[in-house]
């Protein structure tokens, strides 16, 4: 036990590991209360100014925030819903959780009654955190539904002074009360801290439920703590990182990478002011360790090269003669080779002139730590960034090993791999091609599901569901879902999402579904990217009005047509996309087409689209499809669609 006077009541102590290190989260913030008091732990942008505490208020209002939530009847072992975006309170209120032995789960904030009731099923929750009025109202309808939750407490008073329901109240109202309980109870604080184990639930998450409900994931402070310390010894995270909030907070990558590392790290955790500000306060924040998903450093790159074919005629020559020859010499690098004497030299003047202003404007000059995980990244977007001196890697994990698995090391990049096991982590693949991992961020299994448990882990191993290989030089290779190897009629074994993920490469589609098992041949329905396609139908003078209209133009076929081919230039014969059609929309997690992790949900697909599917492999040119709606006051409509279907020429 070490020691550590804080602002509140009597000396503290926080229980270590063997190790040395903090046990729990809990420990980690008294730990950084103690050693890093005066050290900025968030900050937060709020009416257009940076607002900051250092670790010392934080952990004050935490103390005090879990004082007032053991009032609020929330009690060790218990759930404790949270919804919203990325907010400073929302993050304390988790802590402060952990600090009565109780776990937060939180629940993404787009999320409609029907998903919401399913994500709160589970640790009886007595307490709902909301961000503001609008999830205020959605924990109300909730607690109609089921009868829980009984005490909800909002951040966000705007919009709530005419709320009279029983058991509503503001976040600064349970913080005042918790203060006042601190004042009178000197040796609660201590408890607060002593209390948690290693063993306790730090947070309860749930898998993409894809193919049935969502299964609840514990991650306990064990897993989260180990795994980091893990990463952190592989070189991933470095003390007193600069993070950036921005990932939805039920995302492992948020709690594990946001909140989890800033404890563990005495990093500072700097919060947008929203999320439709969230690049612009990047740029401000520019954060030393970043993360984003694939899709997003797509867009970022899409925006790059919109900005820059609306610049001057001159400033595009530069940027585009500057990258072109970046590129290369990052292909160069990454295949072992060296640069010369003359290749070094204008690589440095292309820093001085392009690629430092150019990380700067995007807010990563300082991104000495940047990854991307979730699903395969485009080969033109990786090469991209890592030739503008981002040092961007990928890494493999999944919620049940607290995202922290295998990842790349810089001098070990490879375009089709994740990387290596890291320190503490073991990976090996099964006879069946399924990736089996052992490590301290395993979790122990899902919650009150049993028998799901027994078939994700089995003799100390995680089967992650995820087929993969080991390469020549020890790193993992993902190939895609073991349960989405699927045959075509002439029984060529095939990964959809594997495709599917080559043809997303391009920046002008947002996602796509290929079809073909048990069929003689593959077809895929597409949506486009709006904001790609659009700008490249402007620039050639193609007028529209909507997506649907843009979606069924002629050029855009073409244009979708040209990708097809090129993906189906690197597939076996029996293993290319022969017709596609574009959507009249994109695939909408609130249809139940994708989940709100933007994975697809094949089943609804095909069921929603069977008579698209049909027209596909009809030798149809195009198919009228009626499209069900959805209306603000909850009634459904019907609008017919004409959508064309296209052959792809060798």
């Amino acid at each position: 036990m070490t020691a550590v006077s804080g602002r509140i009541g009597e000396v503290a102590h926080w229980p270590v590991a063997a190790n040395g290190e903090p046990a729990t989260l809990i420990a980690a913030l008294a730990r950084n209360a103690a050693e890093f008091g005066d050290r900025v732990a968030f900050r937060e942008r709020r009416y257009g100014i940076w607002q900051e505490q250092d670790w010392r208020a934080v952990f004050d209002e935490i103390a005090a925030m879990a004082a007032g939530l053991e009032e609020a009847g929330l009690v060790a072992g218990a759930a404790m819903t949270v919804i919203g975006d990325n907010r400073p309170r929302l993050y304390y209120a988790m802590l402060a959780a952990n600090m009565l032995r109780a776990f937060p789960s939180p629940v993404f904030p787009d999320v409609p009654l029907e998903e919401l009731i399913v994500a709160t099923r589970h640790g009886a929750p007595p307490v709902g955190i909301a961000e503001d009025q609008e999830q205020v109202d959605k924990l109300l309808q909730l607690r109609d539904a089921t009868g829980r939750v009984a005490t909800i407490l909002y951040d966000d008073e705007r919009g709530l002074d005419g709320y009279d329901q029983p058991g509503l109240m503001s976040l600064d109202e349970l913080v005042k009360k918790g203060r006042e309980r601190l004042a009178r109870e000197p040796g609660l604080v201590r408890r607060f801290v002593d209390e948690p184990q290693a063993d306790d639930i730090s947070v309860l998450l749930h898998s993409s439920g894809t193919t049935g409900l969502p299964k609840g994931i514990p991650l306990r402070h064990r897993n989260v703590t180990g795994g980091l310390l893990n990463a952190g010894a592989s070189g991933y995270f470095h003390k007193h990182e600069e993070l950036y909030a921005y990932l939805p907070t039920a995302w492992v990558g948020d709690f594990v990478f946001t909140l989890g590392a800033g404890m563990m790290m005495a990093a500072t955790i700097n919060i947008p002011e929203r999320q439709e500000t969230v690049m612009r306060d990047l740029r401000e924040v520019s954060p030393t360790f970043y993360l984003a998903a694939p899709r997003a450093w797509d867009q970022m790159l899409t925006r790059v090269q919109v900005g820059m074919k609306n610049s001057t005629p001159f400033k595009r020559w530069l940027f585009e003669t500057v990258m072109e020859r970046a590129v290369a010499y990052e292909r160069k690098r990454l295949s072992g080779g060296s640069l010369t004497p003359s290749e070094k030299l204008l690589d440095a003047v292309g820093n001085l002139l392009v690629y430092a202003p150019l990380r700067d404007h995007l807010g990563l000059g300082r991104a000495e730590r940047a990854f991307t995980g979730g699903e395969a990244l485009g080969e033109d977007t990786f090469l991209f960034f890592r030739a503008l001196g981002i040092k961007l890697k990928q890494f493999y994990g999944q919620t049940e090993t607290c995202a922290l698995t295998a990842a790349q090391t810089e001098g070990q990049v490879k375009l089709h791999t994740v990387g290596r096991p890291m320190q503490g982590s073991e990976i090996r693949i099964d006879d069946s091609g399924e990736i089996l991992v052992r490590s301290s961020s395993v979790v122990d299994g899902y919650y009150d599901d049993p028998e799901s448990s027994a078939k994700a882990l089995a003799d100390g191993w995680l089967h992650t569901g995820d087929a993969g290989r080991i390469d020549e030089d020890g790193q993992l290779v993902v190939l895609g879902r073991v349960s989405e190897v699927v045959r075509t009629a002439s029984g060529e074994r095939y990964i959809p999402n594997f495709i599917e993920n080559r043809l997303k490469f391009s920046p002008y589609i947002r996602n796509v579904a290929v079809i073909g098992a048990g069929r003689d041949e593959l077809t895929a329905i597409v949506c486009i990217d709006f904001d790609a396609v659009g700008h490249w139908a402007e620039e050639r003078g193609i007028s529209y009005t909507s997506y649907a209209e843009l979606s069924q133009k002629p050029e855009v076929q073409a244009l979708i047509g040209q990708v097809v081919r090129h993906v189906n230039g690197t597939q076996p014969d029996g293993l290319r996309v022969r017709r596609f059609s574009n959507l009249h929309k994109d695939f909408d997690a609130d249809d139940g087409e994708i989940t709100r992790t933007r994975k697809l949900r094949r089943n609804t697909i095909e069921t929603t689209y069977a008579s698209l599917i049909e027209a596909l492999y009809s030798g149809a040119t195009e198919t009228v499809f009626d499209a069900t709606i959805a209306y603000e006051n909850g009634e459904r409509g019907v609008i017919r669609r004409t959508l064309k279907i296209s052959e792809v020429l060798a």
